[in-house]
């Protein structure tokens, strides 16, 4: 691979919806500059960036992947991301390592639940973006509905600077309404245009929309504006700078129009690229982590800079080892340096560079300023880190992600696989940002948790082929609390006689409620000495180890305070482990009285759907004991808002997902607890007790 310099290197993601064509497009741009011998279809399982063997059986992007595309004299490094919504934390990731992105969008199915939601994104990160209509030569695909789906979404900035020459299989080509030319294609071809008139049917339209693109691109340059008004139109030369500029500067979106797997119009994207899109250098700076209120500091893009490098994504390969992907954001990168770890305080030498096409590693001897690379078996390294230059530290800004949406209880099939589970899961980890391996204090489940029942159906099937190890997942355990409605007043007593010192603790204590997260309160109104003051931290210790192991169905006890208010001892017999029973017997009595519930954890819920699912949604949230919060409408969607409880969301992923075809999403995080209905509890308790078996009452 041929070195560049950051003025010849452009870096886009292809962002969007699930199985809006990114994959196939990259796949027709590769076989258009030559990087593939021939078209490379999903449906083959051949792809250049979707060559995981998760990624090849269920015919869908999971990870983020980069391919190197040399056309004319410019280096394009492509990011091939994921559109499932469970796996869009990978097209977040690779943001902050390009200049700009390409959305792509199905000509048939027009603006998607995840085209808005990473337009949002790439919103938060200023990134210039163009949009391509893919599928143009799918049945029902049409120009006129995608272009209001899109300016209904994101506004009137976003217009076409293409017209596509026929429709569905009649579909031939494009008109570049700059230059005013067409470019017609055979289907299935080489990807290379045959520059021509424009068609005597498409002339009028062609010629309005080109003067719209003139007054818009006018629009945001006083220059070109006075230049408008002069002459009633503006020179080509001077359009292609004020798009490039408008571009940059997030003033349009430019719509292109193509077909992946007809390989048709890919040539005029990649030369829309390379005229148009920003260049790996005119970011100009990039600005560090904040550090308090200081302003962050910025570094240059520049190769005259210190070296600094951004590592955005991480693979564990089961042969090569890991495999970092980095941003060189200043400076020169040489094979054999080696760099700081400013975020773990280690050096690191970056032995064999290279630029990554799919899972094949293209050598080069040096990365500028600008340009994006991979190296293997760095020892300390993990995604989010920053490397470069000792005398010259600098952080770049991670990214940070919501919690996972769903968890499993994980447990190895045999003990061979019980010795292999932690490794596989950490190495996993290390390439899955959103992927979390625990164990949960209270039930002692090791637990996995995800963006969705999907995201941990492929970690389980990695686990499997990759680390041959076997798991078997079950429902998480609800965390379910116990708490008290009513107030007791009791007595424990403990006394035991076995020949010499006997064992004696008398105590009288109140239960009374708190309120929600107030967890527990102690409060000692012993006096007169009835019980002496060492032995008084052994009765609320006794209180709180019999509020950790349940009442009712083995769950904590919360939210309540006891007031320990008097007692007796013996000289002889007392001592801190008869006051500990003493006060364990005491809670168990006051449970009895103080009216014992279950308290379950409830969940805000945030669900976007298309408006047409919005009845169904509402209906299925009630059904699971919801409350809705409220309705929002945006572009299409309905976004709508709810309370819910835990235990009837373990599954809402999957559920969601077949009740949209795949078009809606969720996300959800705990807010609170609350009374678990009468009817409910009977079954729950009834269960724990199953599983534990009923608690063995304490002898008095």
């Amino acid at each position: 691979m041929k070195t560049y310099e950051g003025a010849n290197i452009r870096n886009v993601a292809l962002v969007g919806h699930s199985h809006s064509g990114k994959t196939s497009l990259a796949s027709a741009m590769l076989s258009t500059a030559g990087a593939t011998q021939r078209l490379l279809r999903v449906d083959e399982g051949n792809t250049v960036t979707d060559y995981d063997e998760e990624e090849v059986s269920r015919g869908m992007s999971i990870a983020a992947a980069t391919a190197v595309i040399e056309w004319g004299k410019t280096k394009v490094n492509l990011i091939d991301t994921p559109g499932f919504n469970m796996f869009i934390h990978e097209a977040e990731m690779a943001l902050p390592a390009v200049d700009s992105a390409i959305v792509v969008v199905d000509a048939v199915s027009g603006v998607e639940v995840v085209t808005e939601r990473i337009w949002h994104y790439a919103d938060r990160f200023a990134l210039p973006r163009a949009v391509v209509c893919t599928r143009m030569d799918r049945e029902r695909a049409d120009f006129t509905r995608v272009m209001e789906s899109l300016t209904s979404a994101f506004g009137r900035t976003v217009v076409p600077v293409q017209l596509p020459i026929g429709a569905e299989k009649s579909f031939a080509g494009v008109v570049d309404l700059v230059k005013m030319q067409a470019y017609t294609y055979e289907m299935g071809g080489n990807g290379k245009a045959k520059i021509g008139p424009i068609p005597v049917n498409t002339e009028e339209e062609a010629k309005a929309a080109h003067e719209r693109l003139v007054e818009l691109v006018a629009e945001g340059d006083d220059k070109l504006m006075e230049e408008f008004f002069e002459s009633g139109t503006i020179g080509e030369e001077h359009i292609i700078a004020g798009l490039h500029n408008a571009i940059r500067e997030d003033k349009i979106f430019p719509v292109l129009f193509a077909s992946g797997l007809g390989n048709m119009g890919t040539d005029e994207v990649l030369d829309f690229i390379v005229d148009y899109l920003p260049t790996a250098v005119e970011r100009a700076t990039v600005k560090a982590a904040a550090v308090g209120d200081a302003e962050p500091a910025v570094r240059k893009v520049s190769d005259a800079e210190p070296v600094s490098i951004y590592v955005f994504k991480t693979i564990s390969d089961p042969f090569a080892g890991r495999i970092s992907f980095f941003k060189v954001f200043s400076g020169v990168l040489k094979n054999d340096a080696t760099l700081q770890n400013y975020t773990r305080s280690t050096a690191e030498k970056f032995a064999h560079l290279s630029a990554m096409q799919g899972k094949t590693a293209l050598p080069v001897t040096e990365l500028h300023a600008g340009d994006i690379g991979a190296v293997a078996k760095l020892k300390d390294t993990l995604t989010g880190d920053t490397l470069g230059d000792k005398a010259a530290p600098i952080q770049y800004p991670q990214i940070t992600f919501a919690e996972p949406a769903i968890t499993f209880a994980i447990e190895p099939k045999t003990r061979a696989d019980e010795d292999k589970l932690s490794n596989g899961i950490h190495k996993l980890m290390e390439e899955d940002a959103m992927l979390r391996f625990f164990r949960d204090p209270q039930t002692k489940e090791f637990l996995i948790a995800g963006t969705g029942q999907q995201h941990i159906e492929v970690v389980v099937s990695k686990l499997k082929n990759r680390y041959h190890t076997e798991v078997n997942l079950k429902a998480p355990k609800v965390p379910y609390r116990e708490t008290i409605r009513g107030r007791a007043d009791v007595q424990g007593r403990h006394k035991k006689q076995s020949g010499g010192h006997g064992q004696f603790g008398d105590c009288k204590i109140k239960m009374e409620p708190l309120q929600r997260g107030g967890h527990f309160e102690f409060v000692n109104e012993i006096f007169g000495g009835a019980i002496p003051k060492n032995y008084i931290p052994a009765v609320e210790k006794g209180i709180v180890e019999a509020a950790e192991r349940g009442f009712l169905a083995g769950y904590p006890v919360v939210d309540f305070k006891v007031v320990l208010y008097d007692g007796s001892y013996h000289d002889v017999d007392s001592n801190e482990l008869s006051f500990k029973t003493a006060g364990r017997i005491a809670f168990k009595k006051a449970m009895e009285q103080a009216k014992p519930a279950l308290l379950e954890p409830i969940m805000n819920v945030e669900i976007t759907i298309p408006d047409e699912f919005a009845g169904a949604i509402m209906g299925d949230l009630n059904s699971r004991r919801g409350r809705i919060q409220g309705m929002d409408n945006k572009a299409g969607k309905t976004i709508v808002k709810a309370e819910v409880p835990m235990a009837e969301m373990l599954s809402y992923g999957t559920d969601l997902t077949s009740m949209t075809q795949g078009r809606g999403s969720f996300s959800m995080e705990m807010d609170h607890y609350d009374f678990v209905p009468a009817a409910n509890q009977e079954k729950i308790i009834a269960a724990a007790k199953a599983e534990r078996g009923e608690v063995v009452e304490e002898e008095e």
